[in-house]
């Protein structure tokens, strides 16, 4: 079995992390912008995310040789360590949940605020937690301050959310006073009015194929894509968004704790004699979990849709291929980028690990450079939002820099 033992290694395998964990959600906002159901891509997203923990398993849980105290994943899965088993799976549950929910928090609140606000809710409550658990390896006096810099960025993640809300509102209002339509409303045909907007390019939301596509940041560009995507937004009011937000930032903030207690049996639930989970062998049963509730609630989500978004069936699923692969692709980057945090974690400590949370840096990158989100804002949202990506700076910084070594 292959472990993390440097702290060099660890901090490498978390920033490997954060790039693959701040990706992955892009690519399944851009298939949601798109129209494909989010049942449809969350169902295909959790194969691979499942088939990840199992590579990493086979592969890195197997090398080497096996002792009595550190033995490799597959004779574990013989040994009686089921306490520690429910604590994976616990975990798994929870992030499953929360992975669910933001898929439709990305619709109404956008990819950036959706990933800032979860992210730093899971700083500050599930980091706390993981201090204590991990005995305090890391160093208070840096960890605590980067933990209030998590929190700082929480509010201004609602405040720049609240204030691009009015932006587009304001804009929406020009679009429909020029239609003679109501503010907000969208029965507003830009592909049938000339718009000095309009212009000819490579769709990246629709493939590859050439199309007229308004400019990012437009009235017209609103609600060009609020008639193509899957989830309408809409006359929907943004306590929605902000709700489903803190509930997965909620259910993001216990799935660490909950893997940290697995690998390493602070309650001493384990029988004498007992190893402890390595951390592969919790990462399987965690991505198991995961997996499951997954595929129960999406199954059932295709009958019975949530936010009156279209109802579905298996069938249709089965031949739906447009975007499986980008689906496919987004399942692999989080489980690998799920396993190296935890990786890196049992080296450093599951609270220092917890800077992947500053994964909102690069989805905010592929928001911006792909999605065109806060183009044409206020000035007062591109302040809120500078001063929001400060404060994640400083606070992945300082995280990283509280690493301590487990014994």
């Amino acid at each position: 079995m292959y472990l993390v033992e440097s702290k060099g290694g660890a901090i490498g395998c978390m920033i490997l992390s954060l790039f693959f964990l701040g990706t992955w959600p892009a690519i399944m906002t851009l298939l949601e912008r798109r129209g494909r159901l989010p049942q449809h891509t969350y169902l295909d997203y959790t194969m691979t995310n499942l088939l990840a923990a199992v590579i990493i398993a086979f592969t890195f849980g197997e090398i080497g040789k096996s002792s009595s105290e550190q033995p490799n994943f597959l004779i574990q899965l013989s040994q009686d360590n089921w306490p520690s088993v429910l604590f994976a799976m616990a975990g798994g549950v929870v992030l499953s949940i929360g992975n669910l929910s933001t898929q439709y928090a990305w619709a109404f609140v956008g990819l950036s605020v959706v990933e800032v606000v979860t992210s730093s809710i899971t700083v500050v409550i599930g980091t706390t937690l993981n201090y204590f658990l991990d005995d305090k390896i890391n160093k208070a006096e840096i960890l605590f301050p980067g933990v209030a810099c998590f929190l700082i960025a929480v509010c201004l993640g609602s405040a720049v959310h609240t204030s691009n809300a009015i932006d587009n509102r304001t804009k929406l209002s020009t679009l429909s006073n020029d239609y003679g339509t109501e503010q907000g409303g969208t029965d507003i045909s830009v592909s049938k009015e000339p718009n000095s907007n309009i212009v000819g390019t490579k769709d990246l939301e629709n493939g590859s194929r050439a199309s007229e596509k308004a400019k990012a940041g437009t009235a017209a560009f609103l609600v060009e894509l609020e008639n193509r995507r899957s989830i309408k937004v809409f006359g929907k009011s943004t306590m929605i968004g902000l709700t489903i937000t803190f509930f997965a930032g909620v259910c993001f903030s216990l799935f660490s704790p909950a893997f940290n207690l697995a690998t390493n049996d602070q309650w001493h639930t384990l029988k004498d004699g007992v190893p402890h989970l390595n951390v592969y062998t919790s990462f399987f049963y965690f991505s198991a979990s995961c997996f499951v509730i997954a595929i129960v609630l999406n199954i059932s989500f295709l009958y019975y849709p949530v936010l009156n978004t279209p109802k579905s069936s298996l069938r249709a699923y089965l031949s739906d291929w447009d975007g499986r692969g980008w689906a496919f692709l987004a399942g692999i980057l989080c489980g690998f980028g799920n396993g190296l945090q935890f990786m890196g974690g049992q080296a450093a400590g599951y609270a220092a690990a917890d800077a992947v949370q500053a994964l909102p840096l690069v989805s905010t990158f592929w928001g911006i450079l792909v999605f065109g989100e806060y183009r044409k804002s206020s000035r007062r949202t591109y302040i809120l939002l500078g001063g929001m990506l400060s404060m994640f700076i400083a606070a992945v910084g300082i995280l990283m820099g509280s690493s301590g070594h487990r014994k």
